[in-house]
């Protein structure tokens, strides 16, 4: 598994990892052995969020024992984002995952709350060992812009945010933006939302064509070229353990510079949206 570093001053992290949204809504059983697989391979950035409901109780049972393996990393909802109410929801979080630190604690998306409040927040968790770094969700570069003039350089540890082959809006400015400033940019739903490329369209046909080439699954070479920028990870949701293994070793996957023009030109980036997409 390749990894890359996690921000401007933290830890190499896989290029893969785990996404946990709608992960409560199946069979609880098929879900933990999913997690324990894909960490199992490698995959060991978890992501979570107080929104997905029971989420953060099946990661629990999940990584039981397991806990130093990981990099483990949950969301605030922007309506709790207060400095107390940050904080009260980290801890919540921090019980429902039954541990006692989180790597990185993001703020989901933004809200009314003014950032400094978040921010002071942040830093408190963050003197108190209760999150080791901290980090936005669907930040376009104008929030992205004031939050660098609340927190300073250095500070923010990622964006995470919407990219998959068919929406590539954050290429025209959110991965220049933290590139820039040394921020990991972390794509959400990197297989789209219910609407992964069919075989039989003419962009599948590309995808299946540089799978078959290189043995592997067109999920895996999507997931290779979503990782291809140096500042950028994933963390796709798998199911069952066969997907997650299936996610794992796309990590191991290396497309060339001809298949990767190949995969821009059959899944264009499209002008620049007039904001962030996101779900």
């Amino acid at each position: 598994m390749q990894t890359k570093k996690f921000g401007d001053s933290g830890p190499q992290v896989p290029v893969i990892g785990q996404g946990t949204w709608y992960l409560d809504r199946g069979d609880r059983k098929a879900a933990v052995a999913a997690l324990k697989r894909g960490i199992d391979a490698g995959m060991t950035h978890i992501d979570t969020a107080e929104m997905y409901g029971d989420a953060e109780l099946v990661i629990a049972d999940a990584m039981s024992g397991r806990r130093d393996e990981l990099f483990l990393v949950s969301k605030v909802l922007p309506s709790n984002a207060s400095r107390r109410g940050t904080i009260t929801a980290c801890e919540r979080s921090l019980k429902r995952l039954k541990t006692d630190r989180l790597d990185c604690y993001l703020l989901h998306w933004r809200g009314t709350t003014p950032l400094a409040e978040t921010v002071a927040a942040f830093d408190e968790l963050i003197a108190a060992g209760k999150i080791r770094a901290w980090g936005v969700s669907n930040f376009d570069t104008e929030d992205l812009d004031e939050l660098l003039d609340v927190a300073g350089e250095g500070t923010i540890a990622c964006n995470q945010v919407l990219y998959h082959l068919q929406e590539r809006a954050i290429e025209h400015a959110v991965i220049p933006w933290c590139e820039q400033h040394g921020v990991a940019v972390v794509a959400y739903s990197p297989f789209g939302h219910n609407d992964f490329p069919a075989p039989s369209s003419k962009a599948g046909t590309v995808l299946q064509s540089i799978a078959q080439a290189h043995k592997a699954t067109p999920r895996q070479v999507a997931l290779s070229f979503l990782t291809r920028l140096p500042s950028v990870l994933a963390i796709p949701k798998a199911s069952n353990a066969d997907h997650a293994a299936e996610n794992a070793a796309a990590g191991k996957l290396k497309l060339s510079a001809e298949e990767l023009a190949a995969l821009a030109a059959a899944f264009p980036r499209g002008p620049k949206p007039r904001s962030l997409p996101m779900l």
